[in-house]
């Protein structure tokens, strides 16, 4: 996938939406913004463990339960409601990667181990995948620039690099069995391939630039282990299946879950941000304003951007504040900043409106 480069003289100027930035334009920070977002939220740092277990445990278990259900149930409509239900619960429990990289590990003793034991690795996505690779997301200098692992000018794309973003998320199951059953151990015994295996095939990456450096000290050992079991779990599973001890269909439906998963996931990406930045460096303000949040009263936002990704940009302004205080943060901000406040400007209604606002914006550049 190519990006396009976009002259500003060649950008429509009709019919603009306010909230837009024009990435040419340097935005200067919004001081009184960043001052009031970290006064009034200072008590809400503290992550709540028995918020963290409870709902990422109910995720799980509604979801391996769902998809139980969607395997063994005799009626079509029945596995694929069973199935519907197995996609969103999953799909809460595996966005519980992004708390991970923000949430220090003796803040939530045993979390990380569990999550990667009961998700990250049975569904081969551990946490490996995404740690050292989110937090370069989050650097000032790093920000929507080229080294950027997970940004993408699809705004100033062609067209159909939006739905091409979609479509090649669908894949994602399969590539995942194929690097951990097969890369995982050739990688193992043949260095040049593990070079490429660790620079290109090892992170949860939407840039396909971005190369990855070998992991160092405890994230080493912690990316050994995690990757020893999923492929282990990959290699067992492929077995299973290749000697009937599981079932195609059962194997197919699970494939079809993880896929629903991810898609979903993918779409959500979509609308993180509104994906206008040329590769400049931005101010603080300047990403907020790229961000999206997708507060309250709009209710279908708690499914397809659940543990706090509604609150996309609220969490590029205050990463520190964990997913179960950004709603208390968003409310907190807006008591105290006035209406015209560039606050207000990262809040969008809905998810279609993101999504046809992105690919209207991609038609009217090419």
């Amino acid at each position: 996938m190519s990006t396009t480069t976009i002259s500003p003289k060649n950008t429509p100027t009709a019919a603009v939406d306010p909230r837009r930035i024009n990435a040419a334009v340097p935005v200067p920070e919004d001081v009184e913004l960043i001052r009031t977002a970290a006064k009034v939220t200072r008590d809400l740092n503290t992550p709540k463990a028995a918020v963290y277990w409870a709902d990422f445990l109910a995720s799980v278990v509604v979801g391996y339960g769902a998809l139980a259900g969607a395997i063994v149930s005799p009626s079509t409509v029945l596995a694929i409601a069973f199935g519907l239900i197995a996609v969103l619960a999953l799909y809460r429990a595996g966005s519980f990667i992004h708390e991970l990289t923000h949430v220090r590990r003796n803040a939530l003793p045993g979390f990380h181990f569990a999550w990667n034991a009961l998700f990250g690795v049975p569904m081969l996505i551990p946490s490996f995948m995404y740690e050292g690779i989110h937090s370069i997301h989050h650097r000032t200098k790093k920000y929507g620039t080229v080294e950027d692992p997970e940004y993408l000018p699809l705004a100033l794309m062609k067209p159909w690099s939006v739905p091409l973003f979609v479509i090649v998320a669908a894949l994602a199951p399969v590539a995942l069995l194929f690097r951990y059953a097969i890369l995982s151990p050739l990688s193992a015994i043949i260095p040049p391939l593990r070079r490429i295996v660790v620079e290109r095939y090892s992170g949860l990456i939407i840039n396909p630039d971005f190369r990855r450096k070998p992991p160092e000290g405890d994230l080493k050992r912690r990316w050994l282990a995690c990757e020893i079991g999923a492929s282990i779990w990959s290699i067992s599973l492929l077995a299973m299946v290749a000697t009937d001890v599981i079932s195609m269909r059962a194997f197919l439906i699970f494939l079809g879950v993880m896929s629903g998963s991810v898609v979903l996931n993918q779409i959500r990406t979509l609308v993180a941000h509104l994906w206008e930045n040329d590769g400049q460096e931005m101010s603080v303000t300047g990403q907020y304003l790229d961000s999206v949040n997708v507060p309250p009263p709009a209710t279908l936002p708690a499914l397809w951007a659940p543990v706090g990704l509604r609150y996309h940009a609220l969490h590029h302004l205050l990463p520190g504040v964990p997913y179960h205080s950004l709603g208390e943060a968003h409310r907190r901000i807006a008591a105290e900043l006035p209406s015209d406040s560039k606050f207000y400007r990262a809040d969008h209604g809905s998810l279609w409106k993101l999504i046809t606002g992105l690919v209207r914006g991609s038609a009217g550049r090419n």
